[in-house]
């Protein structure tokens, strides 16, 4: 006992713990063991917090390990895809060293190419320029002024009896008269007048027939020569239908057709290193007055003209309208206002005859600038006002006036294509306005076809004949040899 009570006193002043309770102590023992349970619920309860802090950051590292493996997904698939990519990359990488061999290769044919390309286009620009020499060689060896005859078929399409085109030979044409014998003793005689021309056309000769044997005269025009067309006849023998014809397609005449013509033959050249720019004017010379067919403006505002002639030989007219084209369809449209404003009057021969002379000009102007070179040149067509005579016109007062002045400028155009037939020193241009305009299409370097036309009417024989001599007169003429404007 002694022993216990020295122990119980060590464990009560701290050398062993708390004193057991005596058997009999309950009150003690019950204290003890609530401070017990007190203690084991405080360490439950901490050990609880600790719980839920492990289970939250259980809980956070199992997101984490989710997120983690997500991630290393992704990053085996970026990866996968490297590893396509730098498998494709080595195959490009093949490629392109392949492709880099090919290209150094066609570098070289390139090369080689353009040294060909520039060859073939000094060959091309040689070809084109021995072309237009040969070209210029065939139409001067067909004349630089060449006539054709063209013969307008009877309002029932045939032909009349005293106009006779031989069958072998289109060239040539005959007028036959007959002459009844006065003293009914003799028979009838008849009288043959005898024409060749460059070509003659019958009624059934359609305007693309015509205009094939014209259109390599067209095309000397943007070589840089000066072309003259015009149409000479009698009123009513089918000038305006050969010159400008019908709206549909296969009607259309002289002027639609070269206008086409020109441009496509334009745009071509272009891939030869040509542009060409175009200058269009139309004039009408009315009882020897010069109006602008071209005007717009108010009528009594209306300018007057005068012809003149540049220090370099090139005839203008002052204050008339000239216009840029760059297309076909501006030009026609250009032609349909110049109609509009053209003088028409009424007159025993046509009742909507032209009683003046329009003159549509064509300035052509191109240049190569990769060989240097220029050419300048004036497409001219013409439509001349009817040549009858004074008896058949039965014109009086101020249609007298107008057939006067009419005559008289082509009197004096047959004058100006004698001298140069005669090779004359002096060529008598000033005399009409209408020789001073055609001046530079008459002469020099300039090439001219004549359309005779004749109407196959018997009561127009006498205007006939007088065409067709007139006609002659003219395809005797031989122009002056001369180079184009080409530098």
């Amino acid at each position: 006992k002694g022993k216990t009570d020295a122990q119980n006193l060590l464990l009560w002043t701290g050398g062993g713990g708390p004193p057991r309770r005596q058997a009999w102590d309950l009150k003690g023992r019950v204290c003890d063991m609530e401070e017990k349970i007190n203690k084991y619920q405080t360490k439950v309860k901490s050990v609880n917090q600790e719980n839920e802090v492990l289970k939250s950051s259980v809980t956070q590292s199992q997101s984490r390990v989710v997120e983690m493996e997500k991630e290393l997904e992704r990053q085996r698939n970026v990866w996968g895809f490297f590893c396509h990519f730098q498998m494709k990359l080595s195959v490009q990488e093949s490629t392109l060293a392949r492709l880099q061999a090919t290209l150094r290769d066609t570098e070289e044919d390139v090369r080689s190419l353009k040294g060909t390309v520039a060859e073939q286009k000094d060959e091309l620009h040689a070809g084109e320029m021995e072309r237009r020499r040969l070209h210029n060689t065939i139409q001067e060896l067909k004349g630089n002024i060449r006539v054709f005859c063209r013969v307008r078929p009877l309002a029932d399409g045939g032909l009349s009896k005293h106009i006779q085109l031989p069958v072998s030979d289109n060239k040539m044409i005959t007028l036959a008269k007959t002459e009844e014998s006065h003293t009914g003793k003799t028979a009838d005689t008849q009288k043959n007048y005898n024409f060749s021309f460059d070509r003659v056309f019958g009624p059934e000769a359609s305007q693309q027939e015509v205009f094939e044997e014209i259109s390599l005269l067209v095309q000397s025009a943007l070589d840089g020569y000066n072309v003259c067309c015009f149409a000479y006849g009698q009123t009513g023998s089918g000038k305006t239908y050969t010159m400008e014809g019908a709206e549909f397609d296969e009607a259309r005449g002289v002027i639609p057709r070269a206008v086409q013509q020109i441009f496509r033959a334009a745009e071509k050249l272009g891939s030869q290193g040509w542009e060409f720019t175009f200058t269009a004017s139309f004039v009408e010379i009315y009882n020897e007055t010069l109006r602008d067919l071209l005007y717009t403006g108010k009528p009594n505002k209306r300018p007057e003209h005068e012809i003149r002639k540049s220090s370099n030989n090139e005839v203008t007219i002052t204050n008339l309208t000239y216009e840029k084209v760059t297309n076909e369809d501006q030009v026609l449209g250009l032609i349909a206002l110049a109609n509009q404003n053209r003088s028409t009057a009424q007159t025993a021969q046509n009742d909507r005859s032209s009683r003046s002379h329009s003159v549509f000009q064509l300035d052509i102007e191109g240049v190569n600038a990769g060989r240097d070179v220029k050419c300048k040149s004036t497409l001219c067509l013409v439509d001349l006002a009817g040549s009858e005579r004074m008896v058949k016109s039965q014109s009086q007062g101020e249609r007298f006036k107008e057939m006067t002045a009419i005559n008289g400028s082509l009197s004096n155009l047959g004058i100006v294509i004698a001298a140069l037939a005669n090779k004359e020193s002096y060529v008598p241009y000033r005399n009409s306005k209408l020789t001073y305009l055609l001046q530079g299409c008459l002469g020099g370097n300039s090439k001219t076809l004549m359309f005779a036309n004749i109407a196959p009417e018997p009561d127009s024989f006498g205007e006939t004949l007088n065409s067709l001599r007139f006609a002659s007169k003219v395809s005797l003429t031989s122009l002056y040899l001369c180079f184009p404007d080409e530098t």
